[in-house]
């Protein structure tokens, strides 16, 4: 296959190059020729339509100049698989059966089976041409084509999974992934919530599967302000019928799943943490503000519910205490939650003012307040913006309180989920203590040898064995790398639906082990699974540097920044935030940001190596030099004949060079 359309433009020359047309019409009209197959266009159709505006003669020659472009690669010849034929009416793109993505998703379609269902799920990587700037004089000619196959997709995975075999079979797999990329692009799309809620219950996971119904009510709702199909919410009643039928059993079967009610306080580990939002107070005196209020409350927990380890209330029960004067440490027995979150919406004229608290219901401290202000006008972006804010900055809040919680523990009641936050307490204290890390990469281990298939603990201990890699504090470098890049597999394969084990097991995917594109495919899963972890965005703008796009990086760290401005972490997302800068040639916002991320971490040795290398390119060598004897200082072994083993794996031979280049420059020894 030559030529990809699902997703986004990509050619492929015969000698298997990537194709750049000179010109973004040209890449437009090759996708317009392979949209229409060997019946194609008429020539004065395809220069009115691509170049309006001009004369007859200039758009006809502006149309031979772009054939002739498409020509220098896929030129005519008796056994040429892709080429232009044409008159002087006409031209057509003549491609093979299996040159083309669309060809072989329409074809797969057709024949029906459920793994031709399966391969065409796999071909949908997302909406047709998706990512190309469109003009708005073209957008007529596509936007029909966009239409049926973003409607071809939706009917696909409705299809796909009325017909799954087995759990855990690639039929499932195939449908899960097409599901996810549908909801990404647009969470009201009916008929992918529908394939989720049908996969989580053929795994058994109907309490995911009613979670899924109401994440589909909620977007609907909010996007829409529209309620379910009816097929949809008839899906959603026969499990809660089967649900409840399965609670009323004496004595339930060995092997049937343990159900948490949907519209009640569900069951929960003696170690997870748990939160409940309560109603917000409406203190505008207006009653037409109390659908803000609660339409904020549907927000956070909705945000909440997407962070696997934490377990979220359901709104009917919370918001069984509207109205009412409430003790908080009875609410945290009453709910059986050890966090509450409360808040406030005032109005004064166009102006709304929103205040939210996390409170510990155990000692009824405030663990984080915060207020936020807009107007009325922009209403229901800032119900987006407060809620994201909230949900990014108490999270972190309620794993401090968590790990100090486990501290406090003997050290014989250790179980799995302790020794995890154990580790994470050790790991966030400082990334340039080896002994630290030592001491993070033991503790989850034993959260793995206690729990063997705890995903993050996975996860974790992998991004261990990658700050040993990033600070040259391998000892046996073909081991360990072999040792990071097995727990990150285990965490990706155990933890499908854990946006922590597939974030930081994906970073260390790309990494240590080289393999960038399943480095995005894992962050771009968590970011589906859970669109507000900081963490994932902050990976994400490192997977993005290093693809070279440092647009997308930039703007995935600030993302980051934003959800959780007082997180630990925030010296790497300010890394990764130079590091992009230095991809795009910004040597003095390189040097900057990489220059704020050793404020918080001055023994950074990835930070130091980005500042130097900056300095050097950017003609400021006193600078680079410094910088330099301080790394040196820091990981005397370094050198520009072992330096790949700690650069980052650039996927652009331009971005990995100037980086060597400026670091030689800088004095680094050979």
């Amino acid at each position: 296959m030559r030529i990809r359309l699902l997703g986004g433009l990509e050619v492929t020359s015969p000698e298997h190059r990537p194709v750049r047309f000179a010109t973004r019409k040209t890449s437009l009209l090759f996708a317009a020729l392979v949209l229409a197959g060997r019946r194609g266009h008429g020539r004065e159709q395809l220069s009115e339509a691509f170049w309006p505006g001009r004369s007859n003669g200039q758009a006809r020659n502006s149309l031979r100049q772009a054939l002739v472009d498409i020509r220098r690669t896929f030129p005519a010849s008796s056994d040429a698989a892709v080429y232009i034929y044409g008159d002087q009416e006409t031209v057509a793109l003549i491609a093979g059966p299996d040159e083309a993505d669309i060809s072989i998703f329409d074809r797969k379609l057709e024949q029906g089976r459920t793994a031709d269902l399966a391969f065409a799920a796999d071909l949908y990587r997302g909406e047709l041409l998706a990512g190309q700037a469109i003009p708005d004089e073209l957008d007529e000619w596509f936007r029909p084509y966009l239409n049926k196959y973003q409607r071809k997709a939706l009917q696909l995975v409705d299809r796909l999974s009325l017909a799954l075999p087995a759990p855990g079979s690639a039929e499932e797999t195939a449908c899960e992934g097409l599901a996810e990329r549908l909801l990404a692009s647009d969470p009201t799309a009916e008929a992918a919530h529908r394939a989720l809620i049908r996969i989580h219950a053929h795994r058994g996971h109907e309490n995911a599967a009613l979670r899924q119904f109401e994440l589909c009510r909620a977007a609907l709702k909010k996007h829409l302000n529209a309620e379910p199909e009816e097929q949809t919410s008839s899906l959603a009643a026969s499990l809660q019928s089967r649900e409840r039928t399965e609670r009323q059993r004496p004595e339930p079967s060995s092997g049937a799943a343990s159900l948490a009610p949907v519209l009640a306080v569900p069951t929960r580990r003696d170690d997870q943490p748990s939160i409940a939002v309560l109603p917000f107070q409406n203190l505008s005196g207006d009653i037409e503000q109390e659908y803000f209020a609660d339409g904020m409350v549907e927000d956070i927990v909705t945000a909440l519910a997407h962070f696997r380890h934490l377990f979220v209330v359901a709104r009917n029960s919370s918001f069984t205490y509207r109205g009412r004067s409430i003790d908080i440490k009875q609410v945290g027995r009453e709910l059986g939650v050890r966090y509450v979150v409360e808040g406030s919406v005032r109005r004064a004229g166009d102006r709304l003012r929103i205040a939210g608290q996390l409170i510990d219901t155990s000692t009824e401290a405030y663990l984080w307040a915060d207020r936020f202000d807009g107007t009325l006008a922009e209403v229901f972006d800032l119900q987006d913006q407060v809620a994201s804010s909230i949900v990014g900055a108490i999270t972190p809040k309620m794993e401090e309180a968590e790990i100090e919680r486990a501290k406090r523990k003997p050290t014989e009641s250790l179980d799995a989920y302790d020794y995890y936050l154990r580790g994470l307490a050790a790991f966030d204290r400082t990334i340039t203590s080896r002994s630290a890390i030592d001491d993070a990469l033991r503790l989850f281990m034993k959260a793995i040898d206690r729990d063997p298939e705890f995903a993050a603990a996975y996860a974790r201990a992998a991004r261990c064995y990658a700050t040993r890699k990033s600070n040259g504090w391998m000892v046996d470098r073909a081991k360990e790398n072999a040792e990071a890049t097995r727990l990150a597999r285990r965490a990706v394969e155990l933890g499908r639906d854990d946006a922590i084990a597939l974030s930081f097991g994906g970073y260390v995917l790309g990494y240590v082990g080289g393999d960038l594109d399943d480095s995005a495919a894992c962050i771009d899963r968590a970011l589906v699974l859970n669109p507000n972890l900081a963490a994932a965005w902050g990976l994400s703008s490192w997977v993005r540097a290093c693809f070279g796009e440092p647009g997308k990086a930039v703007e995935h760290a600030a993302l980051a920044m934003r959800l959780s401005p007082l997180d630990p972490r925030l010296f790497a997302w300010q890394f990764n935030t130079g590091l992009a800068h230095f991809c795009a040639g910004h040597y003095d916002d390189a040097a900057a940001w990489a220059g704020k991320s050793l404020r918080y971490q001055p023994n950074y040795v990835s930070a130091m190596r980005v500042v130097a290398a900056s300095h050097a390119l950017a003609g400021r060598l006193s600078e680079a030099q410094q910088v330099m004897a301080r790394v040196c200082e820091v990981d005397p072994s370094l050198r520009l004949s072992n330096l790949a083993e700690v650069l980052p794996p650039f996927y652009r031979p331009d971005d990995r060079s100037r980086y060597i280049e400026g670091l030689r420059k800088a004095g680094l020894p050979d």
